[in-house]
């Protein structure tokens, strides 16, 4: 009887879908280029086809080209959440992902003097490809866009302070472009 039993519960519990591997730690190459600016991702899968994400980039370098008075930089501390859409299984494979995000930003010099600051709010929309390397190691490839509203004030040099504009403004740029090696636990 006993083993009867230990069968039919072991016969019902392998119906039911098991995943292993639930949760994953990312981090964008792409960003690191983008004048050092840290990041990483986490993803934990809630169906075969959805997982919640949680993202931070945080950049806190300004650069000098030859004096203090020539600076430029891309400062930021931004926060990102949302959730994938996985067609075939979670975690490999296309997806499509949506997230709300927020900015912290301080940036310019490069192109010109003038340099931003300021905080933005707003949505966004990815696409992309992950390949499965090994069972804890993926690549994810994508891109996506941004877009929003933005309060900021614009000064006429990254030293002087001199405030230019200030204002709110709507936003809507390309944004994640990623290639982020994945560790899958």
């Amino acid at each position: 009887m006993r083993r009867l039993v230990v069968t039919a519960l072991l016969a019902v519990l392998s119906s039911f879908a098991m995943y292993a591997q639930k949760l994953s730690v990312a981090t964008n190459l792409i960003d690191y280029a983008c004048l050092g600016t840290f990041n990483a991702e986490v993803s934990y899968t809630m169906s075969q086809h959805w997982s919640l994400t949680a993202g931070i980039k945080y950049n806190p370098f300004t650069f000098h080209k030859g004096d203090a008075d020539r600076q430029f930089q891309n400062r930021q501390q931004s926060y990102a959440l949302g959730v994938r859409y996985w067609p075939w299984h979670s975690l490999s494979g296309w997806w499509v992902s949506g997230r709300v995000r927020y900015q912290e930003y301080n940036m310019g010099g490069l192109v010109s003097r003038e340099t931003e600051e300021g905080d933005k709010v707003g949505l966004g929309l990815s696409a992309g490809y992950t390949y499965m390397i090994s069972r804890h190691f993926n690549v994810d490839f994508g891109v996506g866009c941004w877009g929003g509203r933005a309060w900021y004030r614009r000064f006429s040099c990254p030293v002087c302070g001199l405030t230019v504009k200030d204002g709110k403004k709507w936003f809507l740029f390309p944004d994640d472009f990623m290639i982020s090696f994945a560790y899958v636990f």
